[in-house]
């Protein structure tokens, strides 16, 4: 029925972000900066406006939709690791301040990232 859909709209803005909040890159050549975007659509029925992103360290570059993204609509944050900076296993938090509803009322929305930086092929 209609007020069950009804229901399910959020009151605010709401990312949805494709593929969920984590993004393995998996097993990375140390070196080259390893690109990844994060899409999301807004699922809730006021716009989200991304304010600022900020990764746990200096360790990427970041850019974002700089538009508000109305209701319905899709928006991203791309981010480049500088896998020179990683050793082995990494784990990294990037934290968008928004004005979208964020899980467990936190100050800020929280994507991870992770992989496993590695050096030359030592069999090379």
């Amino acid at each position: 029925s209609k007020t069950d859909i009804e229901k399910q709209k959020t009151e605010g803005p709401q990312f949805k972000f494709e593929g969920g909040d984590t993004h393995d890159f998996g097993i990375v050549k140390r070196g080259p900066v390893a690109m990844h975007k994060f899409e999301f659509t807004n699922v809730g029925n006021q716009p989200i406006i991304i304010t600022d992103v900020k990764p746990s360290c200096g360790c990427t570059n970041v850019e974002w939709i700089k538009t508000p993204v109305l209701p319905g609509q899709k928006g991203f944050i791309q981010l480049g690791l500088k896998t020179e900076e990683q050793h082995g296993v990494f784990n990294k938090e990037v934290y968008i301040q928004s004005n979208a509803i964020t899980p467990n009322g936190e100050k800020r929305y929280t994507l991870y990232i992770k992989g496993n930086a590695v050096g030359e092929d030592p069999k090379k």
